[in-house]
């Protein structure tokens, strides 16, 4: 198998303020630039909207944008860290399983050491009556299983970390199991 050399960087950091989105990418493009791969960002795209553009008219111009540098690239490095509830955000959900839909691998991260049913409330049922999957999975078994196939695995972290969603010792090992598990 060849090494990927493109690298798209799924998470929520998309959300964050321009600074703090800034900061984590720099950082995270540095570490895939020291083992000769390239970085991808959602935001490297060049979008200009009008007033007149609708928000769903603007919606759909990210989506296509998005759809297009995946294309382009080789392998997904995805934060899975819980936001905004207690699974990964669904964008990058959707993004992990278009780059596996593609044949490409996947590797994910989170900074929340506990299992989707320990963050789910520990209960084999929630308050509805449902049942709360029970895997000893870092995330809904779907996620996880397919990055496995893809290839991959979810790292996580142990301990405290520089940032609520990134730290640069767990984003490095996602990098280094990467590169190391598709040389020739």
């Amino acid at each position: 198998m060849s090494i990927p050399n493109r690298i798209y960087l799924a998470g929520p950091e998309v959300f964050f303020s321009h600074d703090e989105h800034r900061a984590i990418v720099t950082e995270k493009k540095r570490l895939l630039d020291e083992f000769g791969l390239v970085g991808v960002d959602p935001l490297d795209t060049a979008l200009a909207f009008t007033a007149q553009d609708s928000k769903q008219a603007r919606g759909f111009r990210i989506y296509r944008a998005n759809r297009e540098l995946m294309d382009g690239c080789d392998a997904v490095i995805a934060n899975l860290t819980p936001f905004r509830g207690i699974s990964a955000d669904p964008g990058t959900v959707f993004e992990v399983g278009y780059m596996i839909g593609q044949g490409k691998p996947a590797i994910g991260f989170t900074l929340d050491d506990r299992n989707y049913q320990a963050r789910a409330g520990a209960t084999p049922n929630d308050a509805q009556g449902y049942a709360i999957e029970d895997f000893e999975l870092s995330d809904n078994l779907m996620i996880e299983c397919g990055i496995t196939e893809s290839g991959g695995r979810v790292f996580t972290a142990q301990g405290g970390t520089e940032h609520r969603y990134f730290t640069s010792e767990l984003f490095q090992r996602c990098v280094e199991a990467l590169r190391s598990g598709f040389t020739d």
